[in-house]
């Protein structure tokens, strides 16, 4: 299985270093990018193979029988969503 993003996802992934450079979570840009590279990275090379749960009816307007399972990132952030998708 294969983890596709739109390019709008992309785009909220790029916006998300700034963010976290000015909320203090890095001390230096370039370590906020490379948090949000490897966050991307674990999403598309490790989701897959994590395990799946039924999604929430609520997820039914994007499609049928829809599976989540959660991607696992620092702590320190609350940034512990889980990722749906179709299976």
């Amino acid at each position: 299985m294969n983890v596709i993003f739109l390019k709008k996802v992309r785009k909220q992934f790029e916006s998300l270093v700034p963010v976290l450079y000015e909320n203090g979570y890095f001390s230096f840009l370039e370590d906020a990018q490379k948090y949000v590279d490897e966050l991307f990275e674990d999403i598309t090379e490790n989701l897959p193979n994590r395990s799946h749960r039924p999604a929430p009816p609520y997820f039914d307007k994007y499609g049928k029988s829809m599976k989540y399972a959660a991607s696992t990132v620092s702590r320190a952030l609350s940034l512990n969503s889980p990722i749906v998708m179709a299976l």
